[in-house]
This record gives C-alpha cells, structure tokens and sequence, in this order.
C-alpha cells in the first residue's frame, strides 16, 4: 500500500505563546514556522509525491503551501478528520494554566478515558484521524499504485495517534511519542502491518539541548509543543 509522509505544521504563534490554540482561527506560522515551510521542498525533492493531504487550519495550509508552489500540478486535497482535536472549553487558554486541571492528569495518563470540557474525547480524535490515514492510502493506491508516497499536514496530537495505531500502541501510550512541529514521520503501509520508517524527523538536534519545558516534570505537552527555541 502507500507510504505516508507525516508532516506537522511549522511552529505557530500558539505554540511560542503557549497557548492551546485547538482550531482557533487566525493561528498562523511564525517567522521560524514559516522558515521550517520554506525548507520542506527542498526536504522532499527526491520523493515522488502523489498528492498533498492537509487539514483545514491555517497553520497547516501555510505549511504546505511553498511546497505546492515548487510543484505546479501537485493536488492539494483538504481533510476535516485529520484537523486538530477540538479542545473545546480549553482552546485558546495558556497551557500554563492548564496544568493543574483535574482532566489534564486523565490526559497524560489515560488517554482513551480522556475528553475535553465541550470538547471532543482522544478515542474520537484518533478514530476519525486513523480512519482518513486508510481512506487515503486506499484512494493513493488506487489512482498510483501500491508505491505511491503522499503527504499528509497535520498536528502534534493527531501524529501521535496515528503513530500509536501504526505501532499497535494502546491509546493510553501514545503520549509517549513526540513530534516536533515542522517535522517529518514516515509511515510505509503493507498487507499485513504498517513500518514505522521515520519518526519526527527535523534534522536538526537543538531541541535536545537541556532547556525548561512544559514537558520537564514527565508530563506530555498537549498539542505538541513548539519544538526547539
């Protein structure tokens, strides 16, 4: 089946805020988003691409959009299921504020009993997200054929469901995994069982440097945090 390149958005005004944006209109890239955008074509110039698959939001659009510009004639197809999780009561509050909320612990630790105050629950967030990921590798396929790679734009917590579900990782582990924004993960599907190729791929190693962070307690940055400084 298809190979999918997972591309999360570059960093955004939210993301150096620290604010939990959900799909909060208006959230655009910043100058290193927008920066992390302007490198992708270069990233992906020896990859065939089939297709670009991308969420709805602004964030997403903005990142995929020097890529379209290198490759006239390269579709851009948008996808509802793949837009962030719906924060509800949460969205545009400081994660900072967050922190101390009853819900956040069932977040970090329980993942498939977590739903958020007026907001949507993680199973339904990973259900819809895993459910595009095989629509699309299926339609890929069948326009391209079982080589055919595509991108697909999309956000922190959504990667990291879908990676979940690659690895056949309950839910409740998938704060486990981490992506940075304007990083790469491959996922190449088969018959029989999906290989994890790439996993948040930047390259670049700042953002292991020893530095204060939401996540520097063991807890899990909701939305993904905003990568390196």
């Amino acid at each position: 089946m298809a190979t999918l390149i997972l591309v999360r958005h570059g960093r955004s005004t939210a993301n150096t805020s620290g604010v939990l944006a959900g799909r909060m209109p208006g959230v655009a890239l910043d100058e290193r988003g927008a920066a992390q955008a302007a490198a992708l074509p270069g990233r992906l110039a020896g990859v065939p691409l089939a297709a670009v698959v991308s969420s709805p939001l602004q964030r997403c659009r903005e990142t995929v959009r020097p890529l379209l510009d290198a490759r006239p004639g390269l579709p851009l197809h948008t996808e509802e299921r793949i837009s962030e999780c719906d924060y509800g009561d949460w969205s545009g509050r400081k994660l900072a504020e967050l922190a101390d909320e009853p819900v956040m612990q069932v977040v970090q630790a329980h993942a498939s009993a977590a739903a958020f105050p007026g907001g949507e629950s993680m199973r339904a967030m990973q259900a819809r997200a895993v459910d595009a990921v095989h629509d699309w590798n299926a339609r890929i396929e069948d326009a391209h054929g079982e080589d055919a790679v595509y991108a697909m734009c999309s956000h922190g917590d959504i990667i990291k469901s879908v990676v979940a579900d690659a690895l056949g990782l309950h839910l409740d582990l998938f704060q486990r995994i981490h992506v940075d924004p304007g990083s790469l993960t491959v996922i190449r599907y088969t018959r029989l069982r999906p290989f994890l190729v790439r996993l948040g791929d930047t390259g670049d190693l700042a953002a292991l440097a020893p530095r204060e962070a939401p996540g520097g307690n063991g807890a899990a940055e909701v939305g993904g945090g905003a990568g390196a400084p």
